[in-house]
């Protein structure tokens, strides 16, 4: 896991190339056009949404879990927003009080948590009452042929780039105590036809949720 960690950092960039070009980009700017306060990106990457968060931005914090993209990711921030905090920790397992944050963002994150209805318990848990997530996935396809086919590929999917293709992202949103106010499906440019199924959307924290099972809701950590 080591070395396919260090190799992914190192090509992740390059592979996404051709998406970015292609209009993932773009969709990254309008996700994040407006956002305003104190703000919370998941699973951050290498960094490629850095320049894209406006002056509205009060205080901005960024998360990831593996090493060699925590690397890269704290490099480009010293380069592109220095006053950036930029931590290591799993969307899972977020090392914040509750109701720290107005936005969470997560852009082709929510694919590859281990356990996805946790990490949007987390993101939850975090946001202040009213508060938004943003976000860009990859998603089951509602088309049942082309979800087959994601269901068979998804071992090797995960094999490959480290996340499940076949995953009910939306629904899970909902479960997790969010009112999803707008959403717009479409594909992800340049990438395998079983993986381009996606949602783009923002959804917001309802106050004084309660999850099914309050036995598993995580307790809060201060920072």
């Amino acid at each position: 896991m080591g070395l396919r960690s260090r190799l992914f950092a190192l090509v992740y960039e390059s592979q996404m190339a051709k998406t970015e070009r292609a209009g993932l980009r773009r969709r990254r700017e309008v996700l994040l056009a407006g956002v305003a306060g104190d703000v919370l990106e998941i699973g951050a990457g290498t960094g490629l949404n850095l320049p894209i968060y406006g002056p509205e931005v009060a205080s901005l914090t960024l998360t990831e879990p593996e090493p060699p993209m925590f690397k890269r990711l704290r490099k480009r921030a010293l380069d592109v927003a220095p006053t950036a905090t930029v931590l290591r920790a799993p969307a899972e397992d977020l090392p914040f009080d509750d109701g720290t944050f107005d936005v969470v963002v997560s852009t082709l994150v929510l694919c590859g948590v281990s356990d996805q209805p946790r990490a949007l318990r987390e993101i939850h848990r975090v946001l202040r009452p009213g508060g938004e997530l943003r976000f860009v996935e990859h998603v089951r396809s509602g088309d049942a042929k082309v979800a087959r086919k994601q269901d068979r590929m998804n071992g090797i999917n995960r094999f490959v780039v480290g996340c499940d293709c076949n995953r009910s992202t939306l629904a899970s949103i909902v479960d997790a105590g969010f009112e999803v106010s707008h959403v717009e499906h479409g594909t992800l440019p340049e990438a395998p036809a079983f993986c381009r199924p996606l949602v783009v959307g923002t959804a917001t924290a309802i106050a004084g949720h309660r999850y099914p099972d309050s036995s598993s809701h995580p307790q809060s950590t201060s920072a």
